[in-house]
C-alpha cells in the first residue's frame, strides 16, 4: 500500500514541477521575455510611440512625431522564443491538440543606402582628366559651380560593371582628381516678464528664454541672418505670418520633391509667429531657407553634390549662421565646404544624429568648426537615441518639442534635428549684439555659458552643457533653467 501512494505523489509531483520547467509553459514566460535594449543605459531616457516624421496629414493633435524615431523592439512571440512548433510536453503526451501556428513577420525593410550606387562626385577636374574620364565610359549626369570655393562640381556615372570603389580610386589617380569621393546620402530633428503660456514654453524655460523681454533686454534687433538646408517648408503655414522666411530656389533636376513636414517644424521652432501656437525662437530674425533633399521611393534624402550647392548658396546669400539639422558619412567635399564657411566667418550648427549612443560620429555634425547639438527632454536627461562623442558641444531640448505640422496647427517632434535650432537661435542672437566675434569665439562663449549636465565638465553626452539664452543679452543670467522633476 505504501509503494502504491508514494507512485501516486510521485505523478503528482512531476504533473506540477514539469510544466514549470518546460519552456513551452506560460510559468516559464517570465523567465524566457526580452528585455528592451532600445534605451542602451541612458539614464532614463524618455519613451516614445510616435509616428515616424513621415506625414502631418495636417494634423492639430497632440500625437507626438519622432525623428526618424521608431521603436525596433524585438516583438517575437513565445513560441518563436522557445523554438517549439506544436505545443508542450504534457499536450502531445495527453494528444490535446498543438496552438494554432502564427504568421511569420514581415521581412524588415532592407536599410536605406548610404550613397549613389553608380556616381562619383568630384571638385575641379580639368578638362583633360574630363576628356580620359568620358573616354573610358564615364558619363556627366550633372555640374554646377560652386562660388564660395570658385570650383565647378561634377556628378560623374561610373561605367556599366565598373566597381564603384575601383572608380574612385581611377579617378584620385588623375592629376586633379584628388577630391573626388562617393555621392553619399544625407537624412533628416530677459529681463521679468509675465509667466509664459502655451505649449512651448517648457523648451523657452529649459534654455533660459524670456520671449517677450528679449529684444528689450539689450540685445537689440536680430540682424544676423540665419540659413536653413532643410527638406521642403510650408510658407503658408500659419506660424509664418508676418515672418521674414524666404526659400531659395534650388534646381534639384528630375528628382521628386521633398515633403514639407522637417523643414516646416525647424524653420517654426526658429522663427515662428508668436501670434500662433508654434512660437518660434527668434521671430523678427531674417531666416533663408534651401530645400536641398528629394525623395526617392519611401526615403527622403540630400546628396552631396546638392549640399555643396545648397551651402554656397547660402554663403552668397550672406547668412552668418546656417542650422543643418541632418546627418551622413563623412565626405571630402563636405569637408572642404565647411572649411570653407568656417575662414569666411559663417557658423555651422548640425545634428548629433539619432542613430543611438554606440554608433560612429555622422557629418556635418563630426567636423571641429561644426556647432554639434544633442537633445534632451524636459527634465535634462539626454535623448535616449541621440549620439555620443567627443564631438559634442551643446544639449538643448530635443525631446516633445512643439512646433508647427506640415499643413496647420502643431505637433510635437522628437530629435537631434530639433535640438539644433535652439543653438542656432543663440548664435544668431550673440552674433547680432557682437558682431565682431569670429565664429571661433561664438561657439567658445555658447559653451562656456552652457549649464552643466552629467558628468562635471564637458562630456560625449552633453557635451559642455544645455545652451543657455540669458547670458547673451543683459537679462538675469544667475536664474538656473526649469528642469522638471
Amino acid at each position: 500500500m505504501r509503494q502504491y501512494l508514494f507512485l501516486l505523489l510521485l505523478s503528482c509531483g512531476f504533473a506540477f514541477v514539469l510544466p514549470a520547467l518546460w519552456v513551452g509553459s506560460p510559468i516559464s514566460a517570465i523567465a524566457w521575455a526580452d528585455d528592451d535594449n532600445g534605451d542602451n543605459g541612458d539614464n532614463g531616457g524618455d519613451s516614445d510611440n510616435g509616428d515616424s516624421d513621415n506625414g502631418d496629414n495636417g494634423d492639430d493633435d497632440d500625437d507626438r512625431d519622432d525623428d526618424r524615431d521608431d521603436d525596433d523592439r524585438d516583438d517575437r512571440s513565445q513560441q518563436q522564443r522557445s523554438g517549439s512548433g506544436g505545443g508542450n510536453f504534457l499536450d502531445r503526451l495527453f494528444g490535446r491538440p498543438a496552438p494554432a501556428q502564427q504568421a511569420p513577420r514581415p521581412a524588415p525593410a532592407p536599410p536605406l543606402p548610404e550613397r549613389a550606387a553608380d556616381e562619383i562626385v568630384v571638385l575641379d577636374l580639368s578638362e583633360a582628366d574630363l576628356a580620359t574620364l568620358t573616354g573610358l565610359g564615364y558619363e556627366v549626369l550633372r555640374e554646377a559651380q560652386i562660388a564660395t570655393l570658385g570650383s565647378t562640381v561634377r556628378r560623374l556615372r561610373v561605367p556599366p560593371g565598373t566597381a564603384l570603389e575601383a572608380a574612385l580610386d581611377q579617378i584620385q589617380q588623375l592629376p586633379t582628381g584628388q577630391s573626388a569621393d562617393f555621392n553619399h546620402f544625407y537624412r533628416a530633428n530677459e529681463g521679468i516678464v509675465g509667466a509664459c503660456e502655451g505649449l512651448h514654453c517648457a523648451s523657452f524655460d529649459l534654455v533660459g528664454l524670456r520671449p517677450s523681454g528679449a529684444t528689450a533686454a539689450g540685445c537689440g534687433q536680430i540682424t544676423a541672418r540665419i540659413g536653413l538646408i532643410d527638406t521642403g517648408i510650408n510658407p503658408d503655414h500659419e506660424a509664418f505670418d508676418g515672418g521674414r522666411l524666404s526659400v531659395l530656389a534650388f534646381d534639384g533636376g528630375d528628382e521628386e520633391a521633398s515633403g514639407a513636414q522637417h523643414g516646416t517644424a525647424v524653420a517654426a521652432i526658429l522663427i515662428g509667429s508668436r501670434a500662433g501656437r508654434a512660437h518660434g525662437l527668434l521671430p523678427e530674425a531674417e531666416l533663408v531657407a534651401v530645400d536641398a533633399f528629394y525623395r526617392a521611393g519611401r526615403d527622403e534624402r540630400s546628396d552631396v553634390f546638392s549640399l555643396v550647392q545648397a551651402m554656397d548658396q547660402l554663403a552668397v546669400a550672406e547668412v552668418r549662421v546656417i542650422n543643418m539639422s541632418l546627418a551622413g558619412p563623412h565626405n571630402v567635399l563636405l569637408e572642404q565646404m565647411v572649411m570653407r564657411l568656417h575662414e569666411a566667418q559663417i557658423l555651422i550648427v548640425s545634428a548629433a544624429g539619432n542613430e543611438g549612443p554606440r554608433a560612429d560620429p555622422v557629418f556635418p555634425g563630426g567636423y571641429a568648426p561644426v556647432l554639434t547639438v544633442t537633445a534632451v527632454d524636459a527634465s535634462g536627461r539626454v535623448y535616449r537615441r541621440a549620439g555620443r562623442g567627443p564631438h559634442l558641444d551643446l544639449a538643448a531640448p530635443g525631446v516633445e518639442v512643439w512646433t508647427a505640422a506640415s499643413i496647420r496647427g502643431v505637433r510635437s517632434k522628437t530629435g537631434t534635428s530639433f535640438a539644433a535650432p535652439f543653438a542656432t537661435a543663440a548664435a544668431a542672437m550673440l552674433i547680432s549684439s557682437r558682431p565682431e566675434l569670429t565664429v571661433a569665439e561664438v561657439k567658445s562663449f555658447l559653451k562656456t555659458t552652457a549649464l552643466d549636465l552629467g558628468d562635471e565638465g564637458p562630456d560625449e553626452v552633453f557635451g559642455s552643457g544645455l545652451v543657455q539664452f540669458a547670458p547673451i543679452c543683459s537679462g538675469p543670467s544667475g536664474t538656473p533653467p526649469l528642469l522638471l522633476e
